[in-house]
């Protein structure tokens, strides 16, 4: 009660202070064909993943994204000073801070994907201070997150093509994308291949990298539909071209859906894809669109839009922060980044029944990073004593 002597008498709780920052980064080599691995805008023969730590009251936040090693050391310099003394007890009001930090040092691309890594980092301390599994530390509307498997390049054999997404259907996920449109021509046998290799009952999901243009898109659109029954075309042409997304929208087949999102570095780059009518789904990555500060902001878009959410990639982060998100559709569980959290975490999750549940026996993400493992791959810092 308000002048209670004995309410005034008890101690406040304890305040913590971020004590240290330290910043990693790892370099994993892919496993495609000749060492390498095709999209269809893109071909590369490494992931990079850049972790961050954050520390106060004994307890360590883990937190990463996916980019060259320049995010690595953009973190070291412009965002581990400024977290240094201050309380975690607020990530977004941190976020915040970061936020204007970076501002003439460049807040798209490189400085989101380093303030996501903190942000991320941020909550998970928040959770570990509390001893609670991050999922409970957020406002989670799910326990688990649906997941599809992701991968698919355009320079696989068919037969490794078909093994692969055959693969995860037999582990019961129920949808399954592939990389199109490198060589449009190629794409039927390889459609065709999937299709025998899947059957008709699992979801089929194409992915262009933003290849076509937009008459071309919107010829395969149809194709993808009517001779596979593909349902999702993401990123048909860049998504920097919304105008083309909206064409691929509005007069495309009704059931194929066009999706797009992955790149929003901020959420202006978001709401600029759902004002303008762009997707029919919309796509969020956690490790670049402002952490899960940022995927809180954008699934409040989503909702008020009545448009469906879709976590792109980081699975381990991913089906923590996306249980918060109301319009769920589901999860990007790509091959690339499965490979790589397994490699450099302990207490990764693999779905069962096509989702991630989140482990709620495991404080905050539930992740112990495996340093010997990962050592080998080091690229940005040092190995923790």
């Amino acid at each position: 009660m308000p002048g209670d002597p004995a309410a005034a008498a008890e101690p406040a709780p304890k305040e913590y202070r971020i004590d240290a920052v330290d910043v990693h980064a790892f370099e994993l080599p892919t496993d495609g064909p000749d060492g390498k691995e095709q999209d269809g805008t893109l071909e590369w023969d490494s992931t990079t993943m850049v972790l961050v730590r954050v520390h106060a009251g004994g307890r360590t936040g883990i937190g990463y994204t996916y980019g060259d090693v320049s995010t690595a050391v953009f973190l070291s310099g412009e965002l581990a000073p400024l977290l240094r003394g201050r309380s975690p007890a607020s990530p977004p009001a941190l976020w915040d801070l970061m936020g204007k930090q970076i501002r003439n040092a460049g807040r798209p691309g490189v400085g989101a994907m380093a303030l996501s890594a903190a942000d991320i980092a941020l909550w998970d301390l928040k959770a570990r201070l509390l001893d609670v599994p991050l999922i409970h530390a957020l406002p989670a509307y799910h326990d688990r997150v649906p997941v599809y498997g992701s991968g698919g390049f355009t320079n696989y054999s068919l037969d490794r093509l078909a093994d692969q997404l055959a693969g995860w259907v037999e582990q019961g996920i129920p949808r399954v994308k592939l990389k199109t449109s490198r060589e449009p021509d190629r794409d039927p046998r390889r459609l065709t291949a999937v299709r025998k290799a899947v059957g008709y009952g699992p979801e089929l999901l194409t992915d262009a990298n933003g290849a076509l243009g937009r008459k071309e898109a919107l010829y395969w659109a149809y194709r993808f539909m009517d001779e596979w029954d593909v349902r999702w075309f993401e990123e048909p042409v860049s998504s920097a071209d919304i105008e083309g997304l909206r064409l691929l929208r509005n007069n495309g087949p009704a059931r194929l859906e066009i999706a797009a999102g992955e790149y929003a570095y901020t959420l202006r780059d978001a709401v600029n894809l759902v004002e303008a009518d762009a997707v029919d789904c919309l796509q969020a990555d956690v490790t670049r669109c402002g952490g899960i500060t940022g995927v809180l902001q954008v699934a409040g878009l989503a909702a008020a839009r009545h448009l469906d959410l879709s976590a792109h990639c980081a699975p381990a982060v991913s089906a923590h922060a996306f249980c918060a998100v109301h319009r769920l559709r589901h999860l990007e569980y790509f091959h690339d980044h499965v490979r790589f959290e397994h490699l450099v975490f302990d207490g990764t999750l693999s779905p069962v029944g096509g989702a991630l549940r989140p482990d709620t026996g495991r404080p905050g993400l539930g992740l112990d990073v495996k340093w010997a493992d990962a050592e080998p791959h080091r690229v940005h810092g040092e190995r923790p004593v």
